[in-house]
């Protein structure tokens, strides 16, 4: 989803947000340090598999995915990082590595570790790895239903 279909997206549904520029960054880290947010507040987004099945991550830039954690959550067989190949397709528009958390209007499910939601408000790569979307977290749970699981480690 490229930057201007988020925002009609966003517009559409009446989401008020700030879309911020900024040097070119690649790590969700980086993002943060260089639009001078939280690491908290910066939303990173995991491509992973369940059970063969691509899902989406989404937790704060300063932690990481605890993949014991977050398999009993879902109470799966077998949850791995995705490689590239197995999801870049499915963000044609979208620069790798920068695909903003809205893994249900791909058709995948999305799984938010509940550190996150304690913030009031979430940023996150907007398709590039030089914008990024800032908005409430209650509005983006209202788009996109994730389901919210205590899988994430600080890092």
């Amino acid at each position: 989803m490229p930057v201007q279909r988020l925002k009609e997206f966003l517009d559409r549904e009446g989401v008020k947000y700030v879309s911020i520029l900024h040097s070119a960054a690649y790590t969700a880290q980086e993002v943060a340090q260089t639009a001078h947010i939280s690491g908290d507040e910066m939303a990173k987004c995991v491509m992973i598999k369940i059970d063969g099945k691509v899902a989406m991550a989404v937790l704060p830039a300063s932690y990481q995915v605890d993949f014991g954690l977050l398999r009993e959550a879902i109470g799966a067989d077998h949850v791995t990082l995705a490689h590239e190949r197995e999801f870049s397709d499915m963000f044609p528009q979208c620069e790798l590595g920068a695909m903003p958390p809205f893994g249900n209007l791909y058709g995948m499910p999305v799984y938010v570790a509940k550190r996150l939601t304690e913030d009031e408000t979430i940023a996150f790569n907007a398709g590039t790895h030089r914008e990024l979307i800032r908005l409430s977290y209650a509005e983006y749970s209202r788009l996109v239903q994730p389901t919210v699981l205590t899988f994430s480690v600080h890092e």
